[in-house]
Parts: structure tokens; C-alpha cells; sequence
């Protein structure tokens, strides 16, 4: 139930629902006044209009992640309302401060002032590794190829078509000539005065552009939690600049299930999600072309990997029958579309390349991940390769044969479902240790004030609590210890001010790491080894750039091999 002081007005408020008026939500700290309809929720509201608030859960109320204050205007619960300890949260002890409320919650009466949570708030630094600096230069093995031709002008004793006269002019036959591409050429051919850049894949023409102009790759890794691009030169291979962005679907959850549930439940629930990801790879695109003074149409060609679910999702296929058993996927070979064909503005007729997926939840970006890491396990008998994260996809392999599973760990690694979580950005505390005296040694992220705690922190910090006896055997925080307090009858350890790791987030992790240690354990019986036998174990991605692989092993999330067989 809610405090006495919101009776009245949810009552009032209830009573006008049908007549209620559009309301402005004003977000100061962001510079954004938006407006919401009938009976959207304050989340619901930010997130149909691009306003960033975290929620772990999607707006079920579970998870606590969304909490705001409304500093002006009044609200009412939420027909769905869980009641008063899921809506309302109080922070701080002075009574007059104003209350923190969970925005899936509730639903403004009024036009409101709303105050967004600093977790919220706190600008991405890092999301996935080394993306600030150009890697080596790849080998390129590609059918991508640009040719500047002059093209001889139509008359009346030559009135070839503008397709002939390019031909003629490449000195070679063509299979196809994109439609898009030939929707292009006549004004491209006459405002470069016959001069211009064919782009060719294979022996088909793609595009035109301006002579001497970059034929550029856009590689995309789309995770569940953050989408990574990086911007390729595909005639030298080198790496021209990488950005990555949190994935907008967080939306609507942090987990794949959540976001396939309400996929499946409408066209439009499929389409808001399929559009949120596009526009995040299309800002991408455009960025990181501004960042090298090249245009996104001059991007000839686009890989993607994701797991099974954001691949479905991001070509529009269906994925209700991916959240139940047997988790069939509706496509698994490799698939070559055209951009436009997704909605990505970049160079006519270019393709996108989806690797194929391996079957149910392990996908095509683990299917990347055995690729980029081969150099690391070919050589070795008996390897692991462990892609942690939302969805964890995991390969054994041994003797030449590839075992792999998809463990559901949940976003907990990564800081969601968890109290104080939040993604790795300025404020995040991304390391804990325990000190000789008993006291915790936190490390933040830009140095700042701690404001939460990102996936690196979360297995550090329970590390550091079982070294310093705050957590027993099973996971139980210890009463009468240092650091450990009572808070709405629940114990909770304090890493900093605002900032406490609860023995419901204790139980989060648990579950994440009793899902992983299950994959790996059924993989190594399936092959007849024990887990000891494993010669190589590699964790892939931001987590295994970040992670304190000593507080993997203490908490039992890694078997416990020697350090020198971790890469």
C-alpha cells in the first residue's frame, strides 16, 4: 500500500482516468520535456520517447533498478502496482526528503518534474575493451572492390543506356547491377561530369561514388547489454576508429526472455525492439564515419553477431518459439541480406552478413568468439571457451570435437538485477578487496563518488566479503560483522554511502554462477573428462578484458586451475 499521503490523490486520480489529459514529464538533468498518454507509466513514458532510465526487468516492478523522484507534480500507483514495497522506496533518513519511487509504478496525475537516479545518469566509459585505440590490420580476404572509371557521355550516335556505358567503361561483364545502385547512377553519373567510383561486389555493382572515396566495413558485435561497432578500411584492413553504446532494448529488459516475451505477445512489441536496435546501429555508423571525415554511404559492407535472440530480433523473425522448449531457432545457416533490406543507411546495395547461429541460444556471436580466439585453443587438447554475460555461451573442446551450451546467468554479471548495479560507467565501482584491517578497498571508475557497482565489482565484491567473513559457505551474509547492516529486514553489506550489496543481490549472483558452473560441468562429462583436464580456458569479451579471475575462482564461477591457464 502506499503511505496515507497518496490516498487521496490515487483516489482522485483513478476516478478522472478515463478523462485525464496528455502530461509533460520535465527531466532536467537531461535537458528533455516529453509527453506521455493515458496511463503510461513514468518508465513507460521515458522509454517510448528515448529518456534513458535503467530497469533490469523491463517495467515489471522486480527488479528496483528504475527508481526516480518526482521533484514537482503529483503521481498515482499503477493499475498493475505491486504495492507499496515494490512502488515506493525510502532513501535516507530525514522524513522530509522526498520519497524514491520505481517508475514502472507509478503514473503522473500531473505534469511532473522528474529526478532520474544517478545510476542512471552516469556516462558509459567503457563497454567493451581497447575500443579507443586501432588494433593491427586485418588480412583481408574480401569481393569488395572500387574501380574509378571515366564514362564516356550519351549521344545520339552512342545513346547506350548509363549501365552499358559503365560497363564498357569497367571493361567487364556484370551479373547484376543492384536496383538501388541503378536508381543512382544517372545523376551521379552526370554530376561527376563522368567520373566516379564503381563499387563491386563480386562481379555485381552495388554502388557509385565520388572518385578516391573509402570503401569502409562497419563490423557490429550486438550483444544483450551493449552494441560495439568498429568502422574497417576494407582495402587495408585496418581498424579506423570503434565506438560502442548500451543496447536500447534494456528497455524492455535486461534479459533475452523478457525482450522475446514481449516480441511475442504483438507485431508492434517485435517492431518497437526491432527498430530500437537498427537506430542504434545506424547512429553507430554515422559517428564513427564523422569521426574519420568519411559518409555513411560509404560503408560497402556490414557483419553483425548476436545470440539467437537478437539475431531474430534484428531480422524481424520470429522468436516466441525460441522461449520455449525445445528453443527451436527459425533460421541457423549464415544469411547475406541487403541493408536496405533491414533499414541501414550506408553505400545502395550493400549486404549484411549474419554468421550463422550453432542452434537455441548459442548464436553466431559465439560462433565469432571461436573464431577470433582460435589462435589460443587450436593448438591445445582440451580447451574452454566462455563468452560471459547475459546469455553465456560456452564451447568445450576436446580431441577436435566442439561441445557447446547456453547457460541463462542473467544480467547480474553485468550489474543488472542487482540493487546498486549499473552499467561500467564513471561512479561504477568496478573493483573490491578486503584489507588487513578488515576494511574494503573500492576502486570506482573515473574516481569518482560511488554511485554503484558494474559486473567487474559485483564477483570482487563478494570475494571480499567471503575473505572477510561477512558471507558464509552458502552464500548467507553473517550478522554482528563489520560492514554488514539490517535494512526493510533484510542484511545488506555497505561498499559505500548509497551504495549496499543486499542478500537478495547475494542470491542473484548464485543463481547466475550455479548456471555457468552447470554448463561447464555437463560439457565435461558429455566429454568424459573432468574439469581439472581442462588445459585452456578462455573468457572472451569486456568481461574477460576486466574481470579479477582470482575472485572467479573464490567464488566458485571458475574451476580452480593453475593462473597460467586462464587467457
Amino acid at each position: 500500500m502506499f503511505t496515507d499521503k497518496y490516498a487521496p490523490m490515487a483516489s482522485a486520480a483513478s476516478a478522472s482516468r478515463e478523462t485525464r489529459a496528455v502530461r509533460t514529464l520535465d527531466f532536467p538533468q537531461l535537458e528533455r520535456q516529453i509527453e506521455v498518454h493515458d496511463a503510461d507509466t513514468i518508465f513507460d513514458g521515458a522509454r517510448r520517447n528515448g529518456v534513458r532510465i535503467v530497469g533490469a526487468c523491463g517495467g515489471r516492478g522486480t527488479c528496483g533498478s528504475c527508481v526516480v523522484r518526482v521533484v514537482e507534480g503529483e503521481v498515482e500507483p499503477a493499475e498493475h502496482a505491486r504495492g507499496g514495497a515494490s512502488a515506493l522506496e525510502r532513501q535516507g533518513a530525514g522524513g522530509g526528503e522526498r520519497t524514491w519511487l520505481r517508475a514502472c509504478q507509478v503514473v503522473p496525475v500531473t505534469d511532473c518534474v522528474i529526478e532520474v537516479a544517478p545510476r542512471s545518469l552516469a556516462p558509459v566509459v567503457r563497454a567493451e575493451p581497447g575500443l579507443d585505440a586501432a588494433s593491427a590490420s586485418l588480412e583481408v580476404d574480401s569481393p569488395l572492390a572500387s574501380r574509378d572509371i571515366g564514362v564516356d557521355a550519351a549521344s545520339l550516335a552512342d545513346p547506350a543506356s548509363d549501365a552499358d556505358r559503365v560497363m564498357r567503361a569497367l571493361g567487364m561483364p556484370l551479373a547484376r547491377l543492384d536496383l538501388a545502385a541503378a536508381r543512382e547512377l544517372p545523376t551521379v553519373l552526370r554530376g561527376s561530369g563522368g567520373s566516379l567510383r564503381a563499387r563491386l561486389h563480386g562481379d555485381e555493382l552495388i554502388g557509385f561514388a565520388a572518385l578516391g572515396s573509402p570503401g569502409l566495413g562497419l563490423a557490429v558485435d550486438l550483444g544483450t547489454t551493449n552494441v560495439a561497432a568498429f568502422l574497417m578500411d576494407m582495402e587495408s584492413g585496418a581498424r579506423l576508429a570503434s565506438l560502442a553504446i548500451e543496447n536500447p532494448q534494456v528497455a524492455w529488459g535486461a534479459d533475452v526472455i523478457s525482450r522475446i516475451n514481449h516480441a511475442a505477445r504483438s507485431a508492434a512489441g517485435a517492431a518497437e525492439l526491432r527498430g530500437a536496435v537498427l537506430a542504434a546501429i545506424g547512429a553507430l555508423a554515422h559517428d564513427l564515419c564523422q569521426a574519420v571525415g568519411a559518409r555513411a554511404g560509404d560503408i560497402v559492407d556490414v557483419a553483425i553477431c548476436g545470440n539467437t535472440a537478437m539475431h531474430h530480433l534484428l531480422l524481424g523473425l520470429p522468436v516466441g518459439q525460441l522461449g520455449r522448449t525445445p528453443f527451436v531457432a527459425a533460421l541457423r545457416d549464415a544469411i547475406d541480406v541487403k541493408a536496405r533490406e533491414l533499414g541501414l543507411s550506408v553505400c545502395a546495395g550493400a549486404y549484411v552478413h549474419l554468421p550463422p547461429n550453432v542452434g537455441g541460444f548459442v548464436g553466431g556471436d559465439h560462433v565469432t568468439a571461436l573464431l577470433a580466439t582460435r589462435e589460443h585453443w587450436r593448438d591445445v587438447t582440451t580447451s574452454l571457451v566462455m563468452d560471459i554475460g547475459t546469455n553465456t555461451e560456452i564451447t568445450l573442446i576436446h580431441q577436435g570435437r566442439f561441445l557447446s551450451a547456453s547457460c541463462p546467468s542473467g544480467p547480474a554479471l553485468e550489474g543488472g538485477h542487482i540493487s546498486c548495479g549499473m552499467r561500467a560507467a564513471e561512479g561504477a565501482i568496478e573493483r573490491v578487496a578486503i584489507g588487513d584491517d578488515g576494511e574494503l578497498d573500492i576502486g570506482v571508475i573515473g574516481g569518482k563518488a560511488a554511485v554503484g557497482l558494474c559486473g567487474s565489482g559485483v564477483l570482487d565484491a563478494l570475494a571480499a566479503f567471503r575473505a572477510g567473513g561477512m558471507l558464509d559457505q552458502r552464500g548467507r551474509l553473517a550478522g554482528q560483522r563489520r560492514h554488514v547492516i539490517e535494512v526493510d529486514g533484510q542484511r545488506a553489506a555497505v561498499l559505500a554511502p548509497d551504495v549496499s550489496f543486499t542478500q537478495a543481490d547475494v542470491r542473484a549472483v548464485q543463481l547466475a554462477k550455479a548456471a555457468i558452473r552447470a554448463g561447464v560441468e555437463l560439457l565435461a562429462r558429455e566429454a568424459g573428462i573432468d574439469e581439472l583436464d581442462i588445459e585452456r580456458l578462455v573468457i572472451a569479451g569486456a568481461f574477460g578484458a576486466y574481470i579479477d579471475v582470482a575472485s572467479g575462482v573464490a567464488v566458485g564461477l571458475f574451476p580452480d586451475l593453475p593462473r597460467e591457464r586462464f587467457v
